[in-house]
């Protein structure tokens, strides 16, 4: 059996409609197709999240953007030393 990937959008969707307690967690699992507990953990890491929300970062960017970014200009700038030293040394 294939797994299923969700997107965010959608993940937030069902979320929101799990938060506003209109309809029971079952009820939302079979609307969607989803298990109760699919539901339940992405409640869980929707609330965890929520408060990143409300912080401001420097550039709008995350804590792992921001490494990515650093790693990257490290990859960058190794590459052109190593492209230096390979001419240097022909």
């Amino acid at each position: 059996m294939k797994k299923r990937k969700f997107t965010a959008k959608f993940k937030t969707k069902v979320v929101i409609e799990a938060l506003k307690e209109v309809s029971s967690l079952s009820d939302l699992a079979k609307k969607y197709n989803l298990a109760p507990t699919q539901i339940s953990g992405w409640k869980r890491q929707f609330l965890e999240g929520a408060e990143g929300v409300f912080t401001s970062n420097k550039g709008g960017k995350t804590e792992e953007e921001r490494e990515k970014d650093k790693l990257l200009r490290t990859i960058g700038e190794l590459k052109v030393e190593n492209d230096f030293l390979k001419k240097v040394l022909k």
